[in-house]
């Protein structure tokens, strides 16, 4: 079978580096279909570990107060585990509960014997010490990589998890083949969740980074010089054409939720795309960056929704399993060790 192809705007043809098997949509970087494929490989491990004579690995999620992104990604997470074979619970803690409350959780969860993952939902609401609630977690369990520990280990290429999302990007860019050693790369956003990690795989990889942010001087202008951009910076449609080079991939991170017109920008605004979903759902899910202008100069870019998203709750899954081997002394199969 033929391989699909991808178009920018130049007219140019690219083959698709995709297996026939999940051959993307021309030029977008398909992360449902990939996240899929890794689902699948979990399954695989989990029922592999269970013939083995191992419980199947257990994940533990606390989300506090009643934000409802955390409620979605919190309910998608614990439904893909289940899915994937892996026995998940939420604990939910009320927002007018005092921080030592989440912190007493997590301190039960370090010494439960039978607990392989654990991860706290973020953001935190206010009153709650993001690192003090990072410290505490245990490194061998802390399935989000967000512990010191493994942040350090991270960036000195030897990581024991890697923050998912990060993670997702990836096996993304490995997926579709594309290149990184030597080319120049942008990373805009330098979140502890996203941006610097994902900076410190890019140049793991020999990728030349730059990480930028709200400060950078002539940001467009920075932009332009990647070949590779990844966009992470919270602010919806905030990266339009004039930030890219004519034949860029492009990375959207961002999950913005629109439940207006009036709260689009004015970028956006325009796109009857997006004004009509709005319409007749009441709500739409945006990226950081304007897919509409951005899309036809670019060599590959990730939808919103569709993209990274999907990746990040199968890495997460990867990430527990891995775990659950780590900690009981099951050999991590080959090629799993690294990102």
């Amino acid at each position: 079978m033929p391989s699909r192809v991808a178009r920018n705007c130049t007219g140019l043809v690219y083959p698709s580096p995709m297996s026939h098997e999940t051959p993307p949509s021309a030029n977008l970087l398909d992360g449902a279909a990939l996240a899929r494929r890794i689902r699948e490989r979990v399954r695989d491990d989990v029922d592999a570990m269970m013939r083995e004579g191992a419980p199947a690995p257990r994940l533990r999620v606390f989300l506090v107060g009643d934000d409802p992104a955390s409620e979605a990604y919190v309910r998608g997470k614990t439904r893909s585990a289940t899915e994937a074979g892996l026995r998940a619970e939420t604990i939910r803690i009320p927002a007018a509960e005092t921080p030592e409350k989440l912190l007493e959780g997590i301190a039960a969860a370090r010494e439960d014997p039978d607990l392989d993952g654990i991860l706290v939902q973020l953001p935190l609401p206010a009153g709650h010490d993001r690192n003090r609630v990072l410290d505490a977690l245990d490194p061998w369990r802390d399935v989000d990589g967000l512990h010191p520990e493994n942040v350090g280990l991270l960036h000195q290429g030897r990581p024991r998890f890697v923050p998912c999302t990060p993670a997702g990007i990836l096996a993304l860019i490995d997926a579709y083949r594309i290149p990184l050693s030597g080319r120049p790369a942008v990373v805009l956003g330098r979140s502890e969740i996203v941006g610097k990690p994902a900076a410190a795989l890019l140049t793991a990889r020999n990728a030349t980074v730059t990480l930028a942010h709200s400060r950078t001087e002539d940001l467009p202008a920075v932009c332009r010089g990647a070949d590779l951009l990844v966009v992470a910076i919270g602010r919806a449609g905030f990266l339009t054409e004039k930030f890219v080079r004519e034949g860029a991939v492009i990375v959207d991170v961002g999950v913005n939720r629109i439940g207006s017109l009036e709260e689009l920008p004015a970028n956006l605004a325009s796109s009857p795309r997006i004004r009509a979903e709005i319409e007749a759902k009441g709500r739409a899910l945006v990226g950081d960056v304007d897919f509409d202008s951005v899309a036809p100069c670019a060599r590959w870019i990730t939808p919103v929704p569709g993209g990274v998203g999907p990746l990040t709750v199968a890495l997460l899954l990867e990430n527990t399993v891995r775990a659950a081997r780590l900690r009981r002394g099951i050999r991590v199969p080959a090629g799993r060790d690294s990102v």
